[in-house]
């Protein structure tokens, strides 16, 4: 479940086909209020305004080399399934995409208009969505893009460390959202094989805290909801494997309130004028936790995703009182 160097070199050229390096930005707000060098990573920059196509294309493609698939099937809260109906589009084959019940609307109309089928589940559970898809991959014999499991999603990922660390070599600390954990398995792998002093943050939203409880007592622990309004970190069932490998992999986890993460929406907004979700602004919440740890000290926030629903925005506004 950690990529090696030799895929990851793999997944750069095969990427570097159809996406450009996203921006580093320096965060001048942040610089000012913590005395430390502040860079913003810009995955919204990519098709989809996710990081999530790295992972879907190097997948989809690299299986496509070997064996074209009749199709692809993926579950998803919105971001994943947008990045596979981009993926299905440019392999030329048809995509169909699990969702949960009530889905993010900005992110499922996105799913829709890159011509994927979408499935909504009519359960609140958490898992009906990729029990969904593993049906419907079985009788349809489409290729299951998994974003938990699937191997070659975190090779994807870990291109995104590269070219970090392109442009900061001596980079000191990297927080990276944690949902199902393919992100930061990937960024952080190529991160410590290219700078093993380098430190790497992983952050969950506290209403979903499956993986940092699993993390912090070395198991899988299954937490009872995660209901949150970072619908990219809503994980409820942790995969040994993967906690097997932020364990080796990640050297500190924190949690983030729904407050904290309204609050850098609108700090991203405003100061910065940069669009992000929940979870795209959730390694910016958890920088702000204790900005005193990194005075001096060069550090970068990834922005994951910018596929924010309008009243998500109008609640963080309000917080400032705008």
């Amino acid at each position: 479940m950690i990529p090696s160097a030799d895929q990851v070199k793999d997944a750069r050229r095969v990427l570097g086909e159809y996406l450009s390096p996203t921006r580093l930005l320096r965060a001048e707000s942040l610089e000012k209020s913590s005395g430390a060098g502040v860079f913003l990573k810009m995955e919204t920059d990519l098709p989809t305004h996710s990081f999530k196509p790295r992972g879907a294309l190097t997948a989809l493609l690299t299986t496509a080399q070997r064996e074209q698939p009749k199709g692809v099937v993926a579950a998803s809260t919105g971001n994943h399934g947008a990045a596979v109906a981009y993926a299905a589009k440019l392999v030329g084959i048809p995509a169909t995409i699990f969702l949960p019940k009530n889905p993010n609307p900005v992110k499922r109309a996105r799913i829709q208009a890159l011509g994927a089928g979408v499935v909504e589940s009519d359960s609140d559970s958490a898992s009906a969505p990729i029990e969904g898809a593993t049906a419907f991959a079985r009788q349809h014999g489409y290729y299951l893009l998994d974003d938990a499991t699937d191997p070659l999603v975190p090779t994807g990922t870990a291109t995104i460390a590269s070219e970090i660390l392109n442009e900061i070599p001596e980079l000191d600390t990297m927080f990276v959202p944690m949902g199902d954990t393919a992100l930061i398995r990937g960024v952080a792998a190529e991160a410590k094989r290219r700078r093993p002093a380098v430190r790497v943050i992983g952050v969950q939203a506290e209403q979903a805290p499956a993986y940092v409880r699993s993390w912090q007592q070395g198991k899988v622990v299954v937490t009872e909801t995660c209901a949150t309004i970072a619908d990219g970190l809503a994980t409820l069932n942790p995969s040994e494997e993967n906690v097997q490998a932020i364990r080796e992999l990640v050297d500190e986890v924190r949690l983030v309130s729904e407050l904290e993460m309204l609050n850098a929406i609108r700090l991203l907004l405003l100061d910065e004028h940069i669009v992000s979700e929940p979870a795209g602004a959730a390694a910016t919440a958890a920088f702000l936790q204790n900005t005193s740890a990194c005075v001096g000290r060069s550090v970068a926030l990834l922005v994951t995703g910018a596929n924010v629903a309008e009243d998500v925005v109008r609640r963080a506004l309000k917080q400032s009182g705008k």
